[in-house]
Order: C-alpha cells, then sequence, then structure tokens
C-alpha cells in the first residue's frame, strides 16, 4: 500500500521511509542554478519539504534522489556546508524572543561545523560563521532560511513593533550580500513579500520566483500530479462513500483545488488537505482546523474591511503584488496567505481579479469570521446556521428568514460587526453573508450587474435567491429594485426556480423586521 507522508517535511525521512514523494525536483534543480532565490507561498503548502530537499540536495545526498527528475540533470553533486534556519517558532513578538531563536541556531551551526564566531552581535556572529566555514573547508556555504517572515507576521499590524522586529531581522539578513563570494546558494521562503524594503534591500540581487510561471507549481499538486500519485487513496475514498473515482476527484478538486500563483498558471492543490483527507479516509475541511493566523483578523481591522468584497475584488499589479508592509489594502497579503487566488487577468488594464480558491476555504473563513461577524458563542452560531440549512434543503427561505431574525435579535450590541460602528445597511449585509457562507451554500454579495449591484446572491440545487437588503425602508422598494435593475435577468436560463426576496432591517431592533418573497 501507498504510504502517504502526512505531517513529513524531512526529505530524507520521506524517501528512506518510502513515503509517496510527487517528484518537484526538476523544478528545485532549475531553481538551484541561481544565487539568490525567495519564494513566498502559504501555510501548509510544503515550502519546509522544498527547504529539506535543497538541503539533502547540496549535502551531496544522491541516494536519495535515485529514480527522480534531478539524477538525470545533476552530474557533479558536489557537497557543500548547509546551515538551516527556521524562524518559525518566533511568534512572540519580542526582540528578546527573536534574538533567542537565532542565537540558539546559530549556537547549533558553529557546533556542527565544528568553528567558532565573533559573538559581538548576530550579524558579526553570521559574518565569521560563514567564512570560518568557507575557510575550514573550501567550500562555498549554501544558507537556508525558512519562515523568514514569522516574527514580522506576528505584529503586522503594530506599526511600532514591526519597526522594531524588521531592524533586528536586518541585522541578521544584512550580512548575505557582503558575504556573496563566499556563498554557493541562499533559499528564502515564507508567507509574505517583505524582500522589496528593508529587510533585504541590500540583496538588489535576490532572485522573486514567487510569480514566476515556471515555478508556480513547485508547491502544490497539479490535477495530473493527482491522479498519477493518489489514484489509491482515492479509489479508497469512493468504497468509503459508496460512489465512483471520477466523483470522489471532482469532490477533491472542489475542496482543495483552485490555487493560482501567476496568471493564466495550471491551478494546484493544498497538499496538506489531500494528504489528510486520504490518510483519514474523510473529505473534510483540514486547512482551518491548523488554526487561522491572528496576523488576518488583525489586518481586517486595521483596514475596516468589507469581507463581501474579497471574492471578485480586482486589484492593479502594482497594489496586488505589493510588498506586504506596504500594503494599503489586505489583499497582498490575503492572496499570499491562500485565502485568495488570481481568477483572472487582464494584461491590458495589468489587473487582476481575486477569488476564494476553493470551497474549503470559503467555508473555513466564514467559521473564523463568526466570532467577529456575528457572536462570541460559535456554538448557537452553528446550530442556528444548521436550522436554516434544513430550512433552505425545504425551499422554506421564509423559515429560514425567521430564524435568522430570532437569532440577530439575539446578539448583544457590544459583539459582532456591529460593536465598532453605527448600524449601517453594510454591516448586515455581511453578517448574513457570513451566514449563509457558512452554510457551504453558493452565497455571492454584492454582485456586479449591468445597472448596478444586488446585495446577495444564494443559489441552491434548486432554486435561486435574489436578496436585496434596505434598511429602516421598504420591502416593496427592495423588490422594486430588484426588477428596475434587472437582477435577476442573468439567471432565468439557468433552469432552477428564481425567487427574488426583499428584506428590511431595523436599525433599531437591529435585526430583519420585514420581508417579502416573490417567485418567478
Amino acid at each position: 500500500m501507498v504510504k502517504y507522508p502526512v505531517g513529513i517535511q524531512s526529505f530524507e525521512k520521506l524517501r528512506t521511509g518510502g513515503f509517496l514523494y510527487v517528484d518537484k525536483t526538476r523544478l528545485m534543480y532549475d531553481a538551484a542554478q541561481n544565487n539568490f532565490v525567495f519564494l513566498s507561498r502559504p501555510r501548509r503548502f510544503g515550502k519546509s519539504l522544498l527547504i529539506s530537499t535543497f538541503k539533502a540536495y547540496f549535502s551531496g545526498q544522491k541516494e536519495l534522489f535515485k529514480g527522480l527528475e534531478v539524477e538525470q540533470l545533476e552530474t557533479e553533486w558536489k557537497q557543500y556546508p548547509v546551515l538551516h534556519f527556521s524562524l518559525a517558532s518566533a511568534k512572540r513578538g519580542t526582540i528578546e524572543d527573536l534574538d533567542a531563536i537565532i542565537s540558539m541556531q546559530l549556537d547549533w551551526a558553529e557546533k556542527e561545523n565544528d568553528v567558532s564566531t565573533d559573538k559581538t552581535n548576530i550579524t558579526t556572529r553570521m559574518t565569521s560563521l560563514v567564512k570560518n566555514i568557507y575557510a575550514k573547508t573550501g567550500n562555498k556555504v549554501v544558507i537556508l532560511i525558512d519562515e523568514y517572515d514569522a516574527p514580522l507576521l506576528t505584529v503586522l499590524h503594530d506599526k511600532e513593533r514591526l519597526e522594531i522586529m524588521r531592524t533586528e531581522l536586518q541585522s541578521f539578513y544584512s550580512p548575505l550580500k557582503d558575504l556573496d563570494p563566499y556563498l554557493r546558494f541562499v533559499f528564502i521562503t515564507g508567507i509574505s513579500k517583505f524582500p522589496q524594503l528593508s529587510i533585504f534591500s541590500q540583496l538588489n540581487n535576490l532572485v522573486n520566483i514567487s510569480m514566476a510561471p515556471h515555478y508556480a507549481t513547485i508547491c502544490g499538486i497539479t490535477e495530473q500530479e493527482l491522479r498519477d500519485n493518489f489514484a489509491e487513496g482515492i479509489h479508497q475514498l469512493s468504497l468509503t462513500y459508496k460512489t465512483t473515482d471520477e466523483k470522489i476527484f471532482a469532490e477533491m478538486k472542489r475542496r482543495y483545488d483552485g490555487y493560482h500563483f501567476t496568471e493564466n498558471s495550471e491551478g494546484v492543490y493544498n497538499p496538506f488537505c489531500l494528504l489528510y483527507a486520504i490518510t483519514m479516509d474523510k473529505i473534510d475541511n483540514y486547512w482551518f482546523g491548523t488554526g487561522t493566523p491572528t496576523f488576518l483578523i488583525n489586518m481586517l481591522k486595521k483596514f475596516h474591511t468589507d469581507i463581501t468584497q474579497l471574492e471578485g475584488s480586482e486589484a492593479i499589479a502594482e497594489e496586488f503584488d505589493a510588498p506586504t508592509e506596504d500594503m494599503h489594502s489586505v489583499l497582498p497579503l490575503f492572496y499570499q496567505s491562500g485565502y485568495l487566488t488570481i481568477k483572472a487577468y487582464d494584461p491590458i488594464l495589468n489587473l487582476y481579479t481575486l477569488g476564494y480558491p476553493n470551497e474549503e476555504v470559503k467555508v473555513g473563513m466564514m467559521r473564523t469570521l463568526v466570532p467577529y461577524y456575528l457572536c462570541r458563542d460559535t456554538n448557537l452560531t452553528t446550530i442556528t446556521v444548521g436550522k436554516i440549512y434544513l430550512a433552505l434543503r425545504k425551499d422554506n427561505i421564509d423559515e429560514a428568514l425567521r430564524i435568522a431574525r430570532s437569532f440577530l435579535a439575539g446578539i448583544p450590541y457590544e459583539e459582532g460587526t456591529l460593536k465598532d460602528a453605527p448600524a449601517r445597511e453594510s454591516h448586515f449585509t455581511a453578517m448574513l453573508y457570513v451566514m449563509f457562507s457558512f452554510l457551504n451554500l453558493y452565497v455571492y454579495a454584492q454582485v456586479r450587474t449591468a445597472k448596478g449591484r444586488m446585495d446577495i446572491l444564494l443559489k441552491t440545487d434548486s432554486h435561486i435567491y435574489v436578496m436585496e437588503l434596505k434598511m429602516d425602508g421598504n420591502v416593496d422598494n427592495a423588490l422594486k429594485q430588484i426588477d428596475d435593475r434587472g437582477y435577476a435577468i442573468p439567471y432565468e436560463a439557468d433552469g432552477r426556480k428564481i425567487v427574488k426576496v426583499g428584506i428590511n432591517f431595523s436599525s433599531e431592533e437591529r435585526t430583519i423586521n420585514d420581508w417579502k418573497i416573490v417567485e418567478l
């Protein structure tokens, strides 16, 4: 039986243990022909395994690559001293914590290579470490840095602390340029993109392959790789769910595929979710089970983000690919973190269209936002949403709205999206959007049409609900707006029953107080 490497980030352990390995060594080899390389990818996408693969390659462990593409490409298999640093655990947001973690790893490197260093500060220590290893071995040094941005993301919302942490990290990274004559290869990876500003300002030869078409699939699993390598696991899932292999492939695609790391590139699956689904013999939302970074929630608050606008958001290239420390919206960070991905690109306008990559990400995101947009009692929210789901399964939108009205009326004023701002129609729209998205249904907010934007579009297997919301208004006016602006027209040929829904919120009661439903 195939052994799937769940949680294994060591290339050596993976290969010697007989685990499945999807061959990415050709891309690794191509990247290794450069001197300084940077790669940004979301968490749980195999960055640490890629780092480990580089380590084995530059350490000359040819036996680990038997049968892989790089075996036919590499002829020398020269062994280099490799320094491997990871800042993944430096997340407490203090200089003391960061210094302790860096010092500990420098200690390990010195002992492993049996060299002493100038310990005046981390800059001189890194410099003397590399030079002394080169002097001792006569070989250039390879430096691999994993999760380089972890200390920064922790304090990203705090400008003062961010500047302090950035300055400290710059002291660690700054020697790299001057050490160029002693270095064979430097590879830096993380989630976000800081390298264009001060943290790597001196590394003007740093090659950023994050959005290079050639490296779009260096992390993640393509459709062909899924079919070539995971057929046995897919078949076992089909037996468990009493269905066909093709239907399982389709479900996996809907759940875990859809990440695009450059325009017009092939989509890739989240490898962590694929492995967990097959190993656990259960298709579920695994990525969010590992926790949602708090920096994302902090940035949503900082930029006062309208979450209903994330799906289908547009950004020019300069804004979309902006360095993390120079962002003016959450879009670059949400893309780099894997919560949004490239859906389309207009080369004439230089404009990207972004959206959720797949169902798991969208539903998981909504679950995460429940305490911030609805109420802190996530159990109550889950039960309520379950009742709404059952009502919609019966095509009873009237019952669903009654349940929603009762739930919203019971939310304390100090909780949810209204706690920091006066009641506005957009807040109520966001609350409904989170609730309906939580249902695992197709829901869209602020949908663009030729004559405006409809507030909410909700699709079930049998119905399409076109919803217009008003606050302290009139439901008849809401329905009239649907007609006047032709919101329902694009769906007339869909085959599902179209239902117009006018909804009114009361700012005084802070819940839905009236609605009207018209079936076409």
